[in-house]
C-alpha cells in the first residue's frame, strides 16, 4: 500500500492544479445542490415495529385527526388574577378564535369548556392540532399561531408553547463551535510550528466537510433523516478532516528539516507513511459509523452512513488535495533552521542494508514521557485501569432515554411552558401517555363496554393521577384514552408505568381487540427498549473489527488485544462521566444544563462507533511508529520511546484538536448535540492521553519482542499492507528535472 501511495503522492504534486480544480468544482455542485435542493429533517426519532410506533400507524390510517402535530398552549395569569375573569376569558377567546385560522390547524380546545385548567384557575392549556404530521407543520404556521396569541399577552396572560409541533429545530454554528475551531487552529499553529501550515488542515478540512454536509442536505430530499444526522456529520467531519491533513502535514514538515529532502518526494513520502495510516485509520472510522445499521433502526443507520460518507472525504482530501496544496506551497513550507533547538539530536542508527543513515530524533517531551511510562510499565499500567474502571462506576445506573422540554434552555417557551404544566397540573402531565385500542375485532355491542373496563383498570394502577373520558372515531372502530401519570416522563417510575399498563393488554386481547400505550414518553422508553437490546451485538461487532483490522495493520496478536481492551475502558469511562454529568446532575451549572435526566438512548451507540474509530486512529499512528522503528533496528524496547518521541506531540494535538471541536458542541443548545459533544469530547481526552498516550506503551513496554509476532500458520495468511512504508526505497528515485523546477517554484 506504502508504494502505490508513494505513486499516487506524486502524480497529486504533479497534477496539482487540475486536482485542487476537480475538489472546487464537486464543492461548488454538491453545494449548489444541497443549498437549493435540499429535503426536510425530522425531531422525530421513530423505531418501525416498536409499539408506540404501531399505535401511531394505526392512528393515522383510522383516526387521522388523532394523528397530527399538536402544539399546546398554555397560558398563566398574573398572580392574584384567573383565567375566568371576564376581561381576561374574553382576550382569551378571541386568540383561540384567531389561532383557529391559522393554515393547516384542524381544531383548537378551549381550556374553560375543555376544563384543561388548574385547580386555582390560573394556569390552563388549549391543544391547537394541525393536520400535518409534527415535524411537518410549516414555520409559517408556527409564527402566525404565534402572533395569534397577542391579544391574549395583552390582557396579562402569559402565553407559552409546546407539543410535538413546537419541537425545537437544532442549529449550529453558534459562537462556542467558532471558539472550537479557533482553539483547534491554536493547536495546529503549535503542533506544526507555522501559522501558515496551520491555516491548511483547516481549510481543507472544511472543503471536505462542506461537500459532505450540503452533500447529506441534498440526499436529505429523498431520504428521511433527523436533524441529529447533519450535525454529527459536521461534527466528525470537520474533526477528523482537520486530523488527518495534520498528520500529513506534520510528516512533511519532519521530513523537510533535513535540507537535502526533495520536496515532491517528502510529500509523496508523507503520503506514503502518514497517509496510509490515514488511509487505515479512516476505514476502521467508516466501518463503524456504517456498522450502526446492525442495530435495525433507521434513523441511526441514515446517521451513521452520513456521518461515513464525510468521513470518506475526510480521507478522500487528505491523500489528494492535501499533496496538491502542499505541491503548491512547495518550499515555503520547510521549517526554518533554529539557532536555539538545543532539544534536537542527531543519531544514527544501522539501516536494513547494512549501511549507516542519519536521523533526527527529537529530543522531547515525547522522549521524555515515553521513558517515564516505560521506566516502571506494571505500576503505570495497574494506576490506569484503576483510574479508568473508577470514572466508569456511575455506568452501572445508565438509563436511557430521549430528552423532554425539560432538558430544553430555561429561556425556551418548551421549557416555560413544561414548568407551568408541572406547575399547575403536576409532574405526570407532561408525561401523558395515550391508550390506543383497536376495536375492529370486538363485536359492536361490546366495545362500549370493553373501553369502559380498560379505562377501570388503567385508574387502578398505583402509578396513574388521572384518566381521561375514551374519544373513539366516527365508526367507533378505535378508541383513544390519555393516562396522566403520577411521575415525570424522565422518572424510572414512569417508564415502569408503561410497562404495567401494557399487561392490560389481556382485558382487550379477551375482547378480540388490541391495546397500544403510545405517546412521546412511551416512545422515548421504546426507542431506549430497542438500542439496548442492540447494544451487545454492536459492542461484539465493534471489537472483533479492531481485533482483524489491527491484525492485518501490526502483523500480531497481542497489540489487537490490547488496543481493544483500552477502547473498552475508554468507553466505560466515558460513559460513566457522562452519566455522572447529564443524568446524576453535576456540572449542570457550568455546562448549562436545564434538567438532569436519562442518557439520550443512541448515544451510547453513537459513542461506541465513533470512538474506535477515533481510538484506533491514534493506536495505528502511535504503534506504526513504534514498529516502524523495530522494522529497521529490531530493538522492542527503543522501538516505544522512540514511537512516543516520534507521534506523541501530532498525536496529542490531533486529540486536542478533537476535544475543542468537539467540545464546541457540549455548548449548543440542544439536549441531544450537547451530550454527544461531551460525550465525545471527554471519550477521546480519556483514549488519547490515559489510554493510548500512558496505557499502550507500559503495555508495550510490558510485552517486549512478543508484542511483534504472529504463528507460522497465521502470518501466511495475513497480508502485509506495510502501513509503515518499511519497503519503500531510502534514497527517492531521480525525477525529472523539470519536474523539481515545477516543485521548487510552487
Amino acid at each position: 500500500m506504502a508504494s502505490r501511495l508513494y505513486t499516487w503522492g506524486r502524480w497529486a504534486v504533479r497534477r496539482r492544479g487540475s486536482v485542487i480544480a476537480v475538489w472546487v468544482l464537486l464543492l461548488a455542485v454538491v453545494g449548489g445542490l444541497g443549498i437549493t435542493l435540499h429535503g426536510k429533517v425530522t425531531t422525530e426519532f421513530s423505531v418501525p415495529g416498536i409499539e408506540s410506533q404501531q399505535a401511531q400507524e394505526l392512528l393515522k390510517k383510522e383516526f387521522p385527526q388523532a394523528s397530527g402535530g399538536v402544539a399546546r398552549v398554555v397560558f398563566e395569569a398574573p398572580e392574584g388574577g384567573r383565567l375566568t375573569a371576564p376581561d381576561t376569558e374574553a382576550a382569551l377567546e378571541a386568540s383561540l378564535k384567531k389561532a383557529a385560522r391559522v393554515p393547516g390547524v384542524l381544531d383548537v380546545s378551549d381550556p374553560l369548556k375543555a376544563r384543561t385548567v388548574a385547580a386555582d384557575l390560573r394556569i390552563g392549556y388549549a391543544d391547537v392540532r394541525f393536520r400535518q404530521q409534527a415535524s411537518d407543520v410549516p414555520q409559517t404556521s408556527k409564527d402566525a399561531l404565534d402572533r395569534a396569541m397577542a391579544q391574549a399577552r395583552h390582557a396579562g396572560l402569559t402565553v407559552e408553547f409546546g407539543g410535538s409541533a413546537m419541537d425545537v429545530k437544532t442549529e449550529v454554528g453558534g459562537p462556542a463551535e467558532v471558539v472550537g475551531v479557533v482553539i483547534a487552529f491554536a493547536v495546529l499553529a503549535l503542533a506544526l510550528g507555522s501559522l501558515m501550515a496551520a491555516g491548511l488542515p483547516l481549510l481543507t478540512a472544511l472543503v471536505g466537510v462542506a461537500i459532505g454536509v450540503l452533500g447529506v442536505q441534498f440526499v436529505s430530499r429523498w431520504v428521511e433523516m433527523t436533524s441529529t444526522a447533519t450535525v454529527l456529520a459536521l461534527m466528525i467531519g470537520l474533526a477528523v478532516g482537520i486530523d488527518y491533513a495534520l498528520f500529513i502535514i506534520s510528516r512533511h514538515r519532519e521530513q523537510l528539516a533535513d535540507p537535502d529532502q526533495d520536496v515532491a518526494d517528502s510529500i509523496a513520502r508523507a503520503v506514503a507513511t502518514a497517509g496510509g495510516a490515514v488511509v487505515f485509520a479512516g476505514a476502521t472510522v467508516i466501518i463503524a459509523l456504517a456498522a450502526l445499521a446492525v442495530t435495525g433502526i433507521p434513523f441511526l443507520t441514515v446517521m451513521g452512513l452520513a456521518a461515513a460518507a464525510t468521513v470518506l472525504l475526510a480521507v478522500l482530501v487528505a491523500v489528494s488535495l492535501v499533496p496538491a496544496v502542499l505541491g503548491l506551497f512547495g518550499e515555503r513550507l520547510r521549517p526554518r533552521a533554529r539557532r536555539t533547538e538545543r532539544t534536537e539530536r542527531t543519531e544514527r542508527t544501522e539501516s536494513t542494508g547494512g549501511g549507516e543513515e542519519r536521523r533526527r530524533v527529537p529530543g522531547s517531551w515525547g522522549l521524555a514521557w515515553g521513558r517515564a511510562v516505560t521506566r516502571k510499565p506494571l505500576l503505570v499500567l495497574l494506576a490506569g485501569t484503576v483510574g479508568l474502571l473508577a470514572l466508569a462506576v456511575p455506568a452501572r445506573d445508565l438509563r436511557l432515554g430521549l430528552p423532554s422540554n425539560a432538558s430544553q434552555p430555561v429561556d425556551s417557551t418548551q421549557h416555560k411552558s413544561y414548568d407551568l404544566l408541572t406547575e399547575g397540573f403536576g409532574p405526570g402531565f407532561n408525561a401523558t401517555l395515550t391508550a390506543v385500542v383497536d376495536m375492529n375485532g370486538i363485536p359492536a355491542a361490546d366495545r362500549k363496554s370493553t373501553v369502559k373496563t380498560l379505562s377501570r383498570a388503567l385508574a387502578s394502577d398505583r402509578g396513574v393521577a388521572v384518566v381521561a373520558p375514551a374519544v373513539t372515531n366516527a365508526d367507533s372502530t378505535l378508541a383513544v384514552v390519555a393516562v396522566v401519570p403520577k411521575t415525570g416522563p424522565d422518572a424510572q417510575a414512569t417508564t415502569d408505568l408503561v410497562h404495567r399498563l401494557r399487561e392490560n393488554a389481556s382485558t382487550v386481547d379477551k375482547a378480540g381487540g388490541t391495546l397500544y400505550i403510545a405517546g412521546t414518553t412511551a416512545a422515548a422508553i421504546d426507542v431506549a427498549g430497542k438500542l439496548s437490546d442492540a447494544l451487545p451485538l454492536f459492542v461484539a461487532i465493534i471489537v472483533i473489527l479492531a481485533l482483524l483490522l489491527l491484525t492485518i495493520a501490526f502483523r500480531s496478536l497481542l497489540v489487537p488485544v490490547k488496543a481493544a481492551l483500552g477502547f473498552l475502558l475508554s468507553v466505560a469511562a466515558s460513559l460513566g462521566a457522562t452519566v455522572w454529568v447529564f443524568q446524576e446532575g453535576h456540572l449542570n451549572g457550568v455546562l448549562d444544563i436545564p434538567s438532569a435526566g436519562p442518557v439520550t438512548s443512541f448515544l451510547p451507540v453513537l459513542l461506541i462507533g465513533v470512538l474506535f474509530g477515533l481510538a484506533m486512529d491514534y493506536e495505528v499512528f502511535l504503534v506504526s511508529r513504534m514498529r516502524e522503528h523495530h522494522e529497521h533496528t529490531g530493538d522492542a524496547a527503543a522501538a516505544v520511546t522512540q514511537g512516543v518521541a516520534r507521534s506523541g506531540r501530532v498525536v496529542s494535538a490531533a486529540a486536542l484538536i478533537m476535544v475543542a471541536v468537539f467540545g464546541g458542541f457540549v455548548f449548543n443548545h440542544d439536549p441531544i448535540i450537547k451530550s454527544i459533544g461531551f460525550a465525545l469530547a471527554f471519550g477521546v481526552l480519556v483514549d488519547a492521553f490515559v489510554v493510548r498516550m500512558t496505557l499502550v506503551p507500559a503495555a508495550m513496554a510490558l510485552l517486549g519482542r512478543r508484542a511483534w509476532g504472529l504463528p507460522g500458520w497465521l502470518d501466511r495468511i495475513t497480508p502485509d499492507v506495510d502501513i509503515e512504508g518499511a519497503k519503500l526505497p531510502r534514497q527517492a528515485p531521480v525525477e525529472p528535472e523539470r519536474e523539481e523546477h515545477e516543485v521548487a517554484a510552487g
